[in-house]
Parts: C-alpha cells; sequence; structure tokens
C-alpha cells in the first residue's frame, strides 16, 4: 500500500474516531524505537539471549520487545540500559506546527550512557 493510500485510510478512519491518528503515531513512534535499540544491540554484537541475560528477562521477551509488542517505559530503559545506552524522555504537543503533515514519525532519542 502506497503512502498516499495508508494516509487516505487512516483520514477514513478519523471520520469515525478522530483519536486514531495520535494512537497511530503513537504506535509507530515504539516501533521505531524498539527499531533503534535492536540495532544497537546487533552492533554491539550481542545475541537476543546475551541481552536477555543483562536485562534479568527472557530471550522471549526481548524479541516480544522487538517485534514492538512490548514498550512498557521499564522495558525501554531496561533494554537502553542493557546496550549501553540511555533514553532521554522529552514531551512534545499533540498537534504538529502548522504547515507540517499529520501523519509524520519522530524518532525517540537514544543516548550513550
Amino acid at each position: 500500500m502506497a503512502n498516499d493510500d495508508l494516509d487516505g485510510l487512516i483520514d477514513e478512519l478519523a471520520a469515525d474516531d478522530p483519536a486514531i491518528t495520535s494512537r497511530i503515531a503513537a504506535a509507530l513512534e515504539r516501533r521505531e524505537l524498539a527499531r533503534q535499540l535492536a540495532e544497537r544491540r546487533r552492533t554491539a554484537g550481542l545475541t537476543q539471549s546475551q541481552l536477555a541475560e543483562r536485562m534479568g528477562t527472557s530471550q522471549a521477551q526481548v524479541t516480544r520487545f522487538e517485534s514492538g509488542a512490548d514498550t512498557r517505559l521499564s522495558t525501554v530503559a531496561r533494554y537502553a540500559a542493557a546496550v549501553g545506552m540511555k533514553v532521554e524522555w522529552s514531551l512534545a504537543p499533540l498537534n504538529p506546527p502548522a504547515g507540517r503533515k499529520r501523519h509524520n514519525r519522530t524518532s525517540p532519542q537514544i543516548s550513550r550512557a
């Protein structure tokens, strides 16, 4: 599905549920955060099992996190710490500035601990 088609579908769904665009944006941000952390794990040369040991959890939980299924703040922070990183939390307004496309994603900030 092309981006234009996806944007159209989101707009149609938003007619019935105005909050859907913010829920979709939040889900995309969580998925991007999990993707970035998984890339950090691979760059560090760690397997999911090794990372799970560092986190004090199971390899299955690491797999769930990396798939975007478990993005609790506590898990994000533990995962980041296990790959030598920290997550810098910040707040941003729900409504994007004028002129910015509504469905854009933003990337979370991850920095070295």
